[in-house]
C-alpha cells in the first residue's frame, strides 16, 4: 500500500474513524496508513486541535459525535483494592452504564485523570488484560485504593443502580 500524506491521511483517518463505531488503535491506524504510531499521535493531535471529537482511549482512538451529549454523567467516589478493580468495573458496566475515566487526588500534581472508556464486560475486560500484560498499576494505587470515576448513562436511573450496586459491595464512598 502507498503512504498516505498529510491532509489526505487525516482526512481518511477521520473518516475510518466516524463510521468504525468503536475504538481503533493507533497500531490499526499507522498499518491502514502505511506510517508510524507517532505519525497517528500527532495526526489525532492534530484532528483534536480542530475541534473534531475524537477522544484517546485505553482500546485506542475513538470518534465521540456531539449526539452522545444526550447522556448524563455523575462522577463517583470509589475504594477498594487493585484486584477488586475488575469487578467493580463489572458492577458499573453491567447496570448500563459507561466508566468515562479514573480520577485520583495526588499530593504533588493534583487531580490526574486517565481515559478508561469502558461500556461493557468485553471492553472491561480488555482493558484489565492490558494493565496486566504491561505490569502497569492502576492509578488508584497512588491513593491507596481511592479513586473517582466520570460515569455516563442514558438516563439518571441507570446511574442510581449502578450506585446502589457499588454500595451493596462496599467499593462506593459517601458523605
Amino acid at each position: 500500500m502507498k503512504k498516505m500524506l498529510g491532509e489526505e491521511r487525516r482526512y481518511e483517518l477521520l473518516s475510518l474513524l466516524k463510521t468504525a463505531g468503536k475504538a481503533i488503535t493507533g497500531t490499526e491506524l499507522a498499518k491502514h496508513a502505511n506510517v508510524s504510531r507517532q505519525v497517528i499521535v500527532n495526526d489525532m493531535n492534530l484532528l483534536k486541535a480542530r475541534n473534531e471529537p475524537i477522544i484517546s482511549t485505553s482500546q485506542g482512538y475513538l470518534y465521540m459525535p456531539l449526539e452522545k451529549a444526550a447522556y448524563v454523567e455523575r462522577k463517583i467516589v470509589c475504594t477498594h483494592s487493585a484486584e477488586n478493580a475488575l469487578d467493580e468495573m463489572f458492577t458499573i458496566v453491567d447496570c448500563g452504564v459507561t466508566i468515562k475515566n479514573v480520577i485520583v487526588e495526588h499530593a504533588i500534581y493534583g487531580e490526574i485523570t486517565a481515559s478508561i472508556m469502558v461500556s461493557n464486560r468485553p471492553e472491561v475486560e480488555a482493558f484489565v488484560k492490558r494493565v496486566e500484560e504491561t505490569k502497569a498499576n492502576y492509578l488508584s494505587v497512588l491513593t491507596d485504593g481511592t479513586h473517582m470515576h466520570m460515569i455516563s448513562a442514558p438516563s439518571e436511573g441507570l446511574l442510581d443502580l449502578a450506585e446502589e450496586r457499588l454500595r451493596e459491595k462496599g467499593y462506593l464512598v459517601e458523605n
